[in-house]
């Protein structure tokens, strides 16, 4: 039997070392390598940015959702945590955060936390009160192991399916190339275009010009392009800036 689970990590690199996002991407192979389950797209979290938060360079966290056979669920997270301890900067200080979904008894609790930690200052012992609470997983792997705050807030931020932007970018045309929605889902795993105020989801025929960078964002769940108009009659549309998508 399969279950869905968040694997959430943070606080795994410095400024010179592969980024988190990477050993996000490795620890989703490390499970599909083992034949134990499957990996689902990586999403960045952004969280508070502060002068007594220590931070490579955007305090963001990264989750990814995955199924996995319940029989190896324990020896899973044991091999995520060694991987962690091994392949995690000098100095940086990783946390672990492996939520089994079905079994979750207050997700609200979990998605506050989350929502929390990027505007609030928050300890190690919130986390860990927390993780307790509503048996979920959370361990250290390094360092201060202050990492186990942002882990556990990218666990609850992926759960709300309305925060975070996808991991790289999305390769579909050359930048200033115009292309219709229905193309760009058929070429890429994005499942809707919405306007950048999210009012407006646009039919298969509009038109959008790619950017420079094509960055997906979740939002409802699903991997959404957000767009913005580039004529007062919106005849054609642009890819937002990842200035634009600093929201996310």
């Amino acid at each position: 039997m399969r279950v869905k689970i968040l694997v959430s990590i943070d606080d795994t690199d410095d400024i010179d070392s592969r980024g988190t996002g990477e050993l996000a991407s490795m620890l989703g192979e490390l499970l599909e390598e083992k034949q134990w389950g499957k990996a689902h797209a990586i999403t960045r979290h952004q969280l508070l940015v502060h002068p007594d938060i220590p931070y490579t360079s955007h305090n963001s966290c990264m989750c990814f959702a995955a199924e996995i056979n319940a029989d190896f669920f324990d020896r899973y997270i044991e091999c995520a945590g060694d991987f962690l301890q091994r392949e995690s900067a000098p100095g940086s200080d990783p946390g672990l955060c492996v939520v089994d979904i079905e079994h979750l008894q207050k997700p609200e609790e979990l998605i506050s936390f989350g929502y929390r930690a990027k505007d609030y200052i928050l300890s190690k012992e919130d986390a860990y009160i927390l993780a307790e609470r509503l048996n979920i997983h959370l361990s250290e792997h390094g360092g201060t192991g202050e990492g186990v705050i942002g882990a556990l807030a990218g666990a609850g931020l992926r759960m709300t399916g309305n925060d975070g932007r996808f991991r790289g970018k999305m390769k579909i045309k050359n930048a200033g190339d115009l292309i219709s929605v229905g193309d760009i889902k058929t070429l890429s795993k994005i499942e809707t275009v919405k306007s950048l105020d999210g009012q407006l989801i646009l039919n298969d025929t509009e038109l959008i010009r790619l950017g420079e960078k094509v960055k997906a964002v979740m939002l409802d769940g699903k991997c959404t392009l957000l767009v913005f108009p580039t004529e007062i009659n919106y005849t054609e549309w642009q890819t937002c800036t990842t200035q634009q998508l600093k929201v996310f």
